[in-house]
């Protein structure tokens, strides 16, 4: 496929992606969009002006809601024929490319909008599905002969989070506070954060609301799966590491996670898919799946310093991941766990086997005892303030290139 939109070939957005988002349009007005190259398209005016009119299904102008929860609530009959028409309206030689009125009042350089969050997220859940972190963290914290918990391999651990503070790219975090016991002292302190790290993860948000009683299969998750974003677990190591102990995660990790402003569709990964890694032992039959249900998109990090340069400190793959998005979901649910429309569901740290492919400072450093070097000669163990990491993905296979942009976060001292 060939545009008439003009995007370097290394494009996250090139016509075989259109992402779907809610942007600012220059300071003025609100509606939800897509994006090639770097262009953003009000997809608003674009229905108002008829271009989506023989889509069954599409029946009102959703795109001038603040999210896309109208919209991907319509289901994937609708919003694959809305992406199909969206790819044919931008190819060479299509109607759209003919009409420059439209395009005039549609077509926004990236610098003249500001993406919003994409999503209204009801419910948010963080797993643990990456076997390379789970064995890292059991190393350090527990012990390294048995550093797998007893019920890893058998089900999709994970946690309910809290759904508030997740904030889109670009959204400064302010480095909390709390409890922590370091090892030298006989009661806890408390004051900021000495330990703020990041982990690298990827989310899925599900299109449709369930009831009470009823369950998703692994056959039937990807038809209640949207899309992803790129996820950015912000954690407060020593804050976690005194209080999760007996319920999990708590104010180490409430106070802010950030994703990425663009939702990308599993139809436009599709040719990415890839097996899963071999799951020994047998799963019972409720996470059994069939193809290939992970995918190979390829994740980078980079640490920034206040007025410094981007230094690459990770590079790992969503590939690695242990269990899949279908069986996470059927997980979530068999027990008659409902879920509703924008519910975001991350797939905890990504790790792979390489030092330099760890997803988060935790293991990069190996819990502060092997420091990173940057470009300047600065050390870190953890997140200073002022600090700005930078999460970017892509998959790119025989010439096609689908990629989610970044997500940025900055982090700023506490309060």
């Amino acid at each position: 496929m060939k545009s008439f939109v003009n995007y370097d070939q290394n494009s996250d957005f090139s016509i075989y992606n259109i992402p779907f988002g809610v942007a600012v349009f220059a300071n003025e007005y609100i509606a939800c969009c897509t994006r090639i190259g770097d262009m953003v398209i009000d997809l608003a005016t674009l229905y108002d002006y008829g271009f989506f009119d023989n889509i069954e299904g599409l029946n009102e102008n959703i795109f001038e809601a603040y999210t896309l929860n109208e919209f991907i609530e319509l289901g994937k009959p609708v919003t694959k024929a809305v992406r199909l028409k969206i790819q044919e309206l931008l190819a060479e030689n299509s109607k759209l490319a003919l009409d420059e009125k439209t395009i005039e009042e549609c077509f926004f350089n990236i610098d003249q909008i500001r993406m919003m969050m994409p999503v209204h997220i009801p419910n948010y859940t963080d797993f643990y599905s990456s076997i390379e972190h789970a064995t890292n963290v059991g190393k350090m914290f527990r012990d390294p002969a048995n550093a797998l918990l007893p019920n890893w391999k058998h089900l999709p651990v994970g946690y309910h989070g809290r759904a508030s503070s997740i904030v889109v790219s670009g959204t400064d975090i302010i480095r909390p506070k709390g409890q922590t016991k370091p090892a030298d002292v006989d009661s806890p302190i408390f004051g900021p954060s000495k330990q703020l790290d990041f982990e690298l993860e990827m989310a899925f948000i599900v299109n449709k609301n369930t009831e009470m009683g009823d369950s998703i299969s692994t056959a039937e998750a990807e038809d209640a799966i949207f899309g992803m974003v790129i996820f950015n677990d912000w954690s407060a190591r020593d804050i976690q590491s005194w209080e999760y102990v007996p319920l999990g995660p708590f104010l180490g990790k409430n106070f802010g996670s950030s994703v990425s402003p663009w939702v990308v569709t599993l139809e436009a990964l599709e040719p990415f898919r890839t097996a899963s890694p071999k799951q020994e032992p047998e799963v019972l039959d409720y996470l059994k799946f069939e193809g290939n249900q992970n995918y190979d998109i390829n994740l980078t990090v980079f640490l920034k310093p206040e007025n410094g340069d981007e230094n690459l400190i990770s590079e790992s793959n969503y590939k690695f991941m242990y269990w899949n998005m279908t069986q996470q979901l059927a997980h979530h649910t068999i027990n008659g766990c409902n879920v509703e429309v924008g519910d975001l569901y991350a797939s905890g740290t990504i790790s792979g086997e390489h030092p330099n492919s760890f997803g988060s400072m935790l293991e990069l450093t190996w819990r502060g005892t092997n420091p990173l070097q940057l470009k300047d000669g600065q050390e870190r163990k953890f997140i200073n303030d002022n600090d700005t990491v930078i999460m970017r993905g892509h998959a790119e296979k025989d010439g096609i290139r689908v990629g989610f942009g970044e997500v940025s976060g900055k982090i700023l001292p506490a309060n």
